[in-house]
């Protein structure tokens, strides 16, 4: 049995993101069924340091002012759902003792006594997030050679001259390369010997049954739709609110939009066991996160995904998976068509043999 190191964009962040705790959740519990014993590194990026989720105003993504004053009407709800991902972190995972910045990374190998390293998932190769970062590109002393990626994923990202060069460098740290989208394959095999292979998000590793094990019990007992936000979209919210109306329910908002509370029952201090459960429970489900369309998926609930800056490629790559592209909106006026989650999951179970295959010899060269 190896004991591995699991470098990913979680712990450390502006506001607690439940894509990013499922998404290395899932991935620690997908190696673990490997025969391996996962270790979640809290490492903080130098880009991070300065980010802080109990008060994120000043490093939001919307910098308007009326979005600014709805984070800090949220702050208390965000302190709540802060305290909740740290006890998921330190419950669900076997998590190191210490946090590590680039100036005591190299250290973690003997303190934890790891055999290797896997980076991933989720946007940790994307430039206009986190640059090039060294622990998420295997650039540590302690990592090169010893470091796998598994669904690391380039968002929609902006290369120049300099950032390809580095990228160029980067990808030779590792022993075997697994993303997320398929975009960047043919460069990476042209700038690389390393193996290289599309996979699935970790959370499409696992079965329903793995996320009905951590969910909470329901958290609500009348009819809802339920609305997860990652960025203010208004037409999202209409479209909500109209469904709202055809279903004759309530919308459970989890978002940081705090003057919906006058018709919605606002609910974003909910952690990720509760979140899970909010989609089991949910009437059908509204949002812009790739991870919440993949969770409702599981729980094979009616739902559409909204068009979001930055996530349009991973969103439009696994709907075409799941053979339900129109069932990402642009205005909200789209017309959609009827789940057969039959064949959605046949697709979804021929895709994960491919990519348990790829992570199983991914560790076993490590």
């Amino acid at each position: 049995m190896k004991r591995i190191g699991i470098v990913s964009y979680n712990i450390n962040c502006n506001f607690t993101n439940y894509g990013s705790a499922l998404q290395s959740w899932a991935l620690s519990e997908s190696i673990k069924k490997m025969g391996q014993d996962p270790v979640l590194v809290d490492y903080c990026p130098d880009i991070l340091k300065d980010k802080d989720p109990l008060n994120p105003m000043k490093n939001m993504w919307d910098t308007d002012e009326e979005s600014r004053k709805m984070c800090e009407l949220s702050l208390p709800a965000i302190k709540v759902n802060y305290e909740k991902f740290e006890r998921f972190y330190t419950e669900k995972f076997k998590r190191t003792t210490q946090k590590y910045f680039s100036d005591s990374f190299n250290q973690v190998v003997q303190d934890e006594k790891l055999a290797g390293f896997v980076c991933g998932s989720d946007t940790i190769f994307c430039v206009d997030e986190f640059g090039i970062d060294d622990g998420y590109y295997a650039n540590y002393p302690c990592m090169k050679q010893k470091s796998v990626s598994y669904a690391a994923s380039f968002g929609d990202s902006h290369f120049t001259t300099e950032t390809y060069s580095l990228l160029n460098e980067r990808l030779q740290n590792f022993k075997a390369i697994g993303i997320r989208e398929s975009g960047m394959i043919s460069y990476i095999k042209g700038q690389t010997d390393v193996p290289v292979q599309k996979v699935l998000d970790p959370t499409l590793l696992l079965s329903l049954d793995d996320f009905e094990r951590i969910e909470a019990p329901r958290v609500e007992d009348s009819k809802y739709i339920l609305l997860y936000a990652r960025r203010y979209n208004p037409k999202m919210f209409a479209y909500a609110d109209k469904l709202a109306k055809q279903y004759n329910c309530k919308v459970i908002d989890v978002s940081l939009r705090a003057t919906n509370a006058d018709r919605h029952q606002m609910f974003y201090e909910a952690g990720v066991e509760e979140f899970l459960s909010l989609v089991h429970h949910a009437e059908f489900v509204v949002t812009n996160s790739f991870h919440g369309m993949i969770v409702a998926v599981h729980y094979r609930k009616p739902f559409v995904i909204f068009s979001r800056e930055q996530c349009d490629t991973k969103i439009d790559e696994v709907l075409e998976l799941f053979e339900l592209s129109d069932h990402k909106l642009i205005t909200g006026e789209e017309s959609i068509s009827p789940i057969d989650y039959n064949r959605v999951h046949k697709n979804i179970d021929y895709a994960r043999i491919d990519s348990i295959h790829f992570l199983q010899s991914a560790l076993n060269i490590l």
